[in-house]
């Protein structure tokens, strides 16, 4: 029976990669969903960044194979990026190396515009990229990210360096790129009490993958506590008042208090 059900953007089938003869990953099947925001979580070391890299391309794997969708296009947030202070370049004149040869010139610069509005980073544009704050420059990489107009956005520890006020904006946000873009979102992160309001799926990875499914079932596999240990104890006390109240079918019901926004 044939279903309209579109290809996913990335598959992976048992990846396995060393450096010399030390191997980082092992027998790793993954595959990115359109429209899905997808989290990869694990402790420092664990293959989090090879693993990137080997999904988009930017390395061969050891073992295994990806399959990448034709129509895929990635927009990556690195964690930071450095420039050197006596390079003179805005902001603005950065956002504009994003353009894709699709748009035209009129057509990215209304894009742009768009962006930097929704981004609350137009009063920017002018000012040196050296100049930005944590904050700042979280969403100018994110604003430039945005301008290839992916299906796929990468965001790599995209809270990297940024105040918890950054963080749950950015956070926040998510859910609307998504939606307004038509994008999937992968995200690596280290902290799961921090990404588990905007996202639908969660990877725990420590050299092969631990284990996998929505948010709150991964806080509560015993595997995912035995890797972070007090992190994970301090998961739980967060969430200490996500009861069964706030659920319904499995999803979380409207009134659960981790489903508002803070003001």
């Amino acid at each position: 029976m044939h279903t309209n059900t579109p290809s996913p953007l990335i598959q992976a089938h048992n990846l396995s990669h060393r450096y010399g003869t030390q191997w980082v990953l092992k027998n790793i099947s993954i595959e990115v969903k359109r429209g899905e925001i997808l989290t990869l979580i694990g402790p420092n070391g664990a293959g989090k960044s090879t693993l990137i890299k080997l999904l988009l391309g930017l390395i061969e794997p050891t073992e295994g194979e990806v399959i990448r969708a034709k129509d895929l296009v990635v927009g990556f947030m690195p964690q930071k990026i450095s420039i050197d202070h006596t390079f003179p370049i805005t902001v603005e004149r950065f956002l504009a190396l994003g353009k894709p040869k699709t748009l035209s010139k009129s057509d990215f610069e209304s894009y742009r515009q768009q962006i930097s509005h929704e981004l609350k980073i137009c009063h920017l544009l002018s000012q040196p990229l050296q100049s930005l704050s944590g904050g700042e420059m979280q969403r100018v990489l994110l604003a430039r990210a945005l301008m290839r107009q992916p299906n796929l956005l990468v965001l790599d520890e995209p809270t990297q360096g940024v105040d918890i006020h950054g963080q749950s904006e950015l956070y926040h946000y998510l859910t609307e790129i998504r939606d307004r873009y038509h994008c999937s979102i992968l995200m690596v992160s280290h902290d799961l009490h921090l990404v588990m309001r905007s996202t639908d799926q969660v990877l725990c990875l420590n050299h092969h993958l631990c284990c996998s499914g929505k948010p709150q079932a991964v806080a509560e596999n015993p595997v995912y506590a035995e890797i972070f240990g007090e992190a994970a104890q301090e998961l739980a006390l967060y969430e200490h008042h996500h009861t069964d109240a706030c659920q319904h079918d499995g999803e979380h019901d409207s009134h659960c208090p981790l489903q508002k926004e803070s003001s």
